[in-house]
């Protein structure tokens, strides 16, 4: 997988409506170059929601390596397992993606400040100081969190892609010296468009209708009512996201927001580390379950192509992006939004990525695997079906019952 990767060279993003393309080159260090970014980014401060996150961590990482005098990024977190927002960020600088940043700037931990709140509560939950000092100090806002879950109850689908977002642009539009909002975004958010430029797409929903009926509607019968509310989106992660998309676009002109869709958001390429991960989102998924022989099948045409991005490609990206924005001259006539994706530089298809990942498992062979990793991907439902049932639901049943027997616990 990972010399796959190493092949992306470029990130494509275009300006709203397509009008106008530029390829933004991420392969370069922006510290290491007389940067426009870098000079735009000093004494500035960054409020950052979703930092502890996958994307937020190489976010965070990348902007003190590379834009070495801003002020303060700030990040939203709560307590987590018994962790305080300090212990949380203490651990979190620990971890070999900081590395480099620890080994050449060691006092960049002081400038990360964590808020603590939450995407549920009015006001993000924070306290009135907080609030005040967001207010006075932030100039560039990320806005990253949200749930990832492709079957995640509508409820709670809404509440924090939407509702969330909702709040962000909250706190944002009483922010005095606010240069650039980001919003992040998906690029399956409008499964409905068979050409999906780099535009905003009218949502069929008011988003504060459907905020408002989930809040009263019980969930049994929300339940019920979720297939017909988000058709034809697949799922509500991408209906949610379409809704959350038209709140931005709302404020369009209120605030300089800007809208960015990365596709899938796979392992760096180079940095912080090659090949870092520490989600097993999308393909990474599938590779380490069926490197560890668990996954024996998926139902997919290996003739489809791949939509993917590392995330040190999506991440640099986004710092330009907001510098773009912050740093117009002029303003747009249209929403910007920047579609992140790879399939038009280097085009991928999902038998050439099962291939290069069982090459890769085969050389690097994971510890304590369940079974040889010889799964595949079959275009036949019917006999991926087969599979299922032989190899993954009779293994399964009869683990448990052996389990159980033993009076172990069973999953």
């Amino acid at each position: 997988m990972y010399p796959l990767v190493k092949a992306l060279g470029v990130v494509r993003a275009f300006l709203a409506g397509g009008a106008t393309g530029a390829i933004i080159d991420t392969s370069a260090n922006m510290s290491e170059l007389n940067s426009p970014v870098v000079e735009w980014y000093k004494n500035r401060s960054i409020f950052i929601t979703g930092g502890t996150g996958f994307m937020g961590k190489v976010m965070v990482e990348k902007l003190l390596y590379a834009c070495s005098g801003l002020r303060y990024i700030y990040i939203l977190m709560r307590n987590k397992r018994g962790k305080s927002p300090q212990q949380r960020l203490e651990d979190m600088w620990k971890l070999p993606l900081f590395e480099r940043l620890r080994n050449s700037q060691p006092e960049a931990i002081e400038k990360i400040v964590p808020v603590i709140g939450d995407l549920y509560t009015d006001n993000l939950g924070l306290k009135s100081s907080d609030l005040e000092l967001l207010q006075d100090n932030v100039s560039i806002v990320f806005h990253i969190a949200a749930t990832l879950k492709l079957d995640a109850k509508l409820k709670d689908a809404v509440e924090q892609n939407t509702s969330g977002t909702a709040r962000v642009l909250d706190i944002s539009k009483k922010m005095k010296n606010l240069k650039a909002f980001i919003h992040y975004s998906t690029a399956f958010c409008s499964a409905d468009i068979e050409v999906f430029e780099e535009r905003v797409y009218e949502s069929k929903d008011n988003p504060r209708d459907v905020i408002n009926i989930t809040n009263w509607l019980n969930s049994e019968a929300l339940d019920i009512a979720t297939p017909s509310i988000i058709s034809p989106h697949p799922n509500t992660y991408t209906y949610t996201k379409r809704l959350a998309e038209t709140l931005v676009a709302d404020e369009f002109g209120k605030i300089p927001v800007c809208i960015i869709r990365p596709s899938i958001v796979i392992p760096a390429t180079e940095e912080p580390l090659p090949g870092w991960v520490d989600s097993l989102n999308g393909p990474v998924g599938l590779l380490v379950g069926g490197g560890k022989g668990v996954i024996r099948s998926m139902y997919c045409k290996g003739e489809n192509k791949g939509q993917f991005i590392p995330v040190d490609f999506a991440i640099n990206a986004s710092i330009v992006i907001a510098y773009l924005v912050g740093s117009a001259k002029t303003k747009p006539k249209e929403v910007p939004v920047y579609n992140l994706t790879q399939s038009a530089v280097l085009p991928i298809t999902y038998r050439e990525i099962i291939d290069k990942g069982r090459a890769v498992v085969y050389n690097n062979p994971f510890e304590m695997q369940v079974w040889y990793p010889d799964g595949d991907i079959r275009s036949s439902k019917v006999i991926h079906n087969l599979y299922s049932i032989f190899f993954h639901w009779l293994p399964a049943i009869l683990i448990d019952l052996i389990m159980l027997i033993c009076g172990q616990k069973t999953l």
